[in-house]
């Protein structure tokens, strides 16, 4: 069963509490981009270090929190 939109933007963003970045009622304030891939976003965020979904990769951030990724995958924001 495929679920709508907004229903996978509210069983994702359980887990924000702890985001910085994200608003209840506002939404993200930190910058993603989509790349392609499934599981994460690059993170655009200078200061990232201190995000629990921020994962470093050589040079870069990845974003893991599925709010985000879908936001920015589904939402183009």
């Amino acid at each position: 069963m495929e679920h709508a939109p907004m229903q996978e933007v509210e069983k994702a963003i359980n887990g924000l509490k702890l985001c910085k970045w994200f608003e209840p009622g506002f939404g993200f304030s930190c910058e993603a981009k989509y790349v392609g891939l499934d599981c994460y976003v690059v993170c655009l965020e200078k200061d990232s270090d201190g995000c629990p979904f921020s994962v470093s990769c050589a040079d870069s951030y990845f974003c893991i929190s599925p709010a985000r990724v879908y936001v920015a995958k589904e939402l183009k924001k």
